[in-house]
C-alpha cells in the first residue's frame, strides 16, 4: 500500500489509469485516487485538519476557455504536493460539478460523468467551502495568473446528439468525446447550456429551430422508454470558436435539471416542470443547504430552496448588509454585496425604491438604525447570542422642546416621504437629498437647532448631516417651522412597540407577517400592502424560525407547472417546513439566495439588484 501511495503521490491517477487499459477506464482511476486522497488528508475518515494549510495562495476569479468567471479559488500544499481548490458552489457554476447530498462538511460526494459519485474532500478556508479538485483539473492544467486561476482543458467534440420526449418532458444528450467543463444560465422561457467541446463535422448543420438528425437507434440508459418527440425540436446548437452553446426554449415553468453518464461520456438534459433535484449539503457547523420539492395540502408542489442555520453555533454571525458602505442609497446584486463584505451566505431583505434607491423598511445594525420602520410592518430581531423575534414592529420618537412643545417624528432615515418631521442621522449617510419640494430643514447639533433652511425643488440639493448630531426634515407644513426657531433646544426619546425589539442590537423588516406561533397570521392590509399584492403569484423570500430555534432563509420561485406562490401559499409553505414564525422580505425579481460566491437559487442574470440583505458570516 505504501508503495503505491508513492506512485498516486507522483502521478495523476488518470494517467496512470489510462496506460494499458484505455481511456474509458480513467475515471475508475480517477475514483480510486481521489478516495486515496481522502484517506491521506483524513477526509474519508471525517477527520479533516480545518487549520490553515501551509503555502496558501487564493485568488477571486477563474479563466475558463477565454472567459472569466468570477469564482473564488485556492492552492495549498498538502504532504508536499501542491492541490487546488475551488468554492463548491463555484465548482458546480463552471465545472457542472452535480453536488449530492452528504452528511458531513468535510466530504463532498459530486457526481462528474463518473459511474459512482466522487468523494472529494472539503476545506472551509473563510468565507467559504472549497472543493480539492485537483485530479479533476490534471489535464487542464492549472496556472496562476494573479488574482486568476487560469485552465486550459483539452480539446473535446460533441459526436452525437440524441432527444427523446418523456412523460415529464424532453431530453437531450450529448455523446462527447471526453468529460468536459460545462455552465447553464436560465431565464423565464429560455436557457443556455455553454460547453468546452466543439460540434462534430459530420452531424451537419443546425441552426435555429432546425433538427439536430437523431440515430435510429435509442440508448435506453440516457433516454429511457418515452418515445422520440414529434416535430421541430425546441433546442438548437450554437458553433463557438471555443466550444458550443445549446439553446432552450423552455414552456412555462419548466427548468434544466442537467446531469452526467459515463462510458461513453455524456451529458444528458432534462426539460420538465419539476426541476431542480432534491439535495440537502452540511455547509459548515451550524448551516446547512437544502433544496427539495414541498407539498401543500391542495396537492400542489413547490421546489423550494433554503438554508438553515443554528444561530447559537459559534461560528456564525448575521448582520444586515447595505448596497453601499457609504450610505443608504444605492443598489446592487446580491451575490455582489456578499463577495464585498465577504459573508459567506445571504438573502435579500426589505423593499426599498427601485427609482430612488432608497429602504422602506427597518434596517438596524450593532444598535444603530440605518432605515426606520414604516407602515407597521413585520421584522425579525436578533441578538449575538442567538435569541430570535419576529413581530409586527413601530417605532415611535418624540422631540420635546425647552418650552414643553411635543413633536411626533414620522420616519427615521426612511426614503418612505410622507407629510410630517423626519430624523435622518450619520447611519442614512454624510448628505441628505430632499425627498419632496419645499422642505424645511433643520439642524441639530448638541441637542439645539443650529439652523433652518427651505431645501427647495426635491433631489437638487444636498445637506451634510453632521456626525455629532442629525436633520430634522419638515414635509407638507405638518406644523410651523417657528417651532424649531434657530437656538431652540430639544430632547429626543425613542421607542419601539412592542418594546421588547429594543433588546435586540440587529433587526432586518420585510411584510407582511405570515406566521406566529405556528398559525399563519397573514394580514397584508394591516401592514398598507394593497389588495392585489396579496392575491398575487410570484418569486418570493423569507426568513423563518423553527421550534429549534433554527432560522431558515428560504426562497421559492414556482410551483411545479406554473408561477410562484401567493403569500397564502407562501405561509403554508413555511408551515410544511416545520416554521413557528416567518415574515415574507421582498420578492419578485428581488428573491436571491447567495451561498459561498454564488447564488443558488436562480441564475445570476435573473437576478435584480437590491439595496439591503441579511448576510451570515462563518468565522474560522
Amino acid at each position: 500500500m505504501l508503495n503505491f501511495i508513492k506512485i498516486y503521490k507522483g502521478f495523476a491517477p488518470g494517467r496512470l489509469f489510462c496506460r494499458g487499459l484505455g481511456s474509458r477506464f480513467w475515471f475508475a482511476g480517477l475514483l480510486l485516487g481521489l478516495v486515496l486522497h481522502g484517506v491521506l488528508s483524513g477526509g474519508i475518515s471525517g477527520v479533516q485538519a480545518q487549520g490553515e494549510p501551509s503555502s496558501l495562495q487564493r485568488g477571486t476569479t477563474v479563466k475558463l476557455v477565454g472567459k472569466s468567471y468570477p469564482v473564488a479559488w485556492a492552492q495549498w500544499q498538502d504532504q508536499g504536493q501542491l492541490r487546488t481548490g475551488l468554492s463548491d458552489t463555484g465548482a458546480w457554476q463552471i465545472l457542472g460539478l452535480e453536488l449530492l447530498s452528504n452528511q458531513q462538511p468535510q466530504r463532498q460526494p459530486v457526481q462528474w460523468f463518473s459511474a459512482q459519485p466522487l468523494p472529494l474532500v472539503a476545506r472551509f478556508l473563510s468565507p467559504y467551502r472549497y472543493l480539492d479538485v485537483t485530479e479533476l483539473l490534471t489535464d487542464s492544467q492549472p496556472q496562476t495568473q494573479g488574482d486568476s486561476l487560469v485552465l486550459a482543458p483539452p480539446p473535446a467534440e460533441i459526436l452525437a446528439v440524441r432527444e427523446g420526449q418523456q412523460a415529464w418532458g424532453k431530453r437531450v444528450v450529448l455523446e462527447l468525446s471526453r468529460p468536459v467543463y460545462w455552465q447553464s444560465s436560465q431565464a423565464k422561457n429560455e436557457a443556455v447550456i455553454s460547453l468546452a467541446a466543439t460540434k462534430r463535422r459530420d452531424l451537419g448543420e443546425t441552426g435555429q429551430n432546425g433538427p439536430v438528425s437523431a440515430p435510429a437507434s435509442i440508448d435506453e440508459d440516457d433516454l429511457g422508454s418515452g418515445a422520440m418527440s414529434a416535430g421541430t425540436p425546441r433546442f438548437y446548437l450554437e458553433n463557438l470558436a471555443e466550444g458550443t452553446k445549446v439553446h432552450f426554449h423552455l414552456p412555462t415553468a419548466h427548468k434544466l435539471q442537467v446531469t452526467t453518464l459515463s462510458n461513453p461520456p455524456r451529458l444528458v438534459i432534462d426539460v420538465r416542470p419539476d426541476a431542480p433535484a432534491p439535495r440537502h449539503i452540511a455547509w459548515t457547523q451550524g448551516l446547512t443547504w437544502h433544496q427539495d420539492f414541498v407539498a401543500l395540502k391542495s396537492g400542489l408542489r413547490f421546489p423550494v430552496t433554503w438554508l438553515e442555520l443554528d444561530p447559537q453555533a459559534p461560528n456564525l454571525r448575521l448582520q444586515p448588509l447595505t448596497a453601499t458602505p457609504q450610505g443608504q442609497t444605492g443598489i446592487t446584486p446580491l451575490v455582489s454585496l456578499a463577495r464585498a463584505r465577504q459573508a459567506s451566505a445571504a438573502i435579500n431583505a426589505g423593499f426599498f425604491n427601485r427609482q430612488t434607491q432608497l429602504p422602506l423598511g427597518a434596517l438596524k445594525g450593532d444598535q444603530r438604525w440605518f432605515s426606520g420602520p414604516i407602515l407597521n410592518r413585520g421584522a425579525l430581531a436578533w441578538n449575538d447570542q442567538g435569541q430570535v423575534k419576529i413581530g409586527r414592529l413601530q417605532l415611535r420618537e418624540t422631540l420635546t422642546t425647552d418650552n414643553g412643545q411635543k413633536l411626533e417624528i414620522t420616519h427615521l432615515n426612511s426614503g418612505y416621504s410622507q407629510k410630517g418631521l423626519a430624523r435622518y442621522s450619520p447611519e442614512w449617510g454624510t448628505v441628505y437629498r430632499p425627498l419632496t419640494d419645499n422642505e424645511t430643514v433643520f439642524v441639530v447639533q448638541n441637542q439645539r437647532i443650529s439652523q433652518q433652511q427651505v431645501s427647495g425643488k426635491a433631489g437638487q440639493s444636498t445637506i451634510p448631516i453632521p456626525p455629532d448630531g442629525y436633520l430634522l426634515a419638515l414635509r407638507g407644513n405638518a406644523f410651523s417651522p417657528n417651532l424649531l426657531a434657530t437656538g431652540t433646544r430639544i430632547t429626543l426619546e425613542s421607542m419601539t412597540i412592542p418594546a421588547d425589539f429594543n433588546r435586540y442590537p440587529h433587526l432586518i423588516a420585510g411584510g407582511p407577517l405570515l406566521l406566529d406561533q405556528g398559525q399563519i397570521v397573514l394580514n397584508a392590509e394591516a401592514e398598507k400592502f394593497n389588495a392585489s399584492f396579496q392575491q398575487q403569484t410570484a418569486s418570493r423570500s423569507a426568513i423563518a424560525v423553527d421550534p429549534r430555534g433554527r432560522i431558515l432563509l428560504v426562497a421559492v420561485h414556482h410551483r411545479i407547472g406554473g408561477s410562484g406562490p401567493t403569500l397564502a401559499e407562501m405561509a403554508q409553505l413555511l408551515q410544511a417546513l416545520g416554521a413557528r414564525s416567518a415574515l415574507n422580505l421582498d420578492g419578485g425579481s428581488s428573491t436571491s439566495l447567495v451561498l459561498g460566491d454564488q447564488l443558488i437559487d436562480r441564475s445570476a442574470v435573473t437576478a435584480a439588484r437590491i439595496n439591503n440583505g441579511l448576510g451570515i458570516f462563518v468565522r474560522p
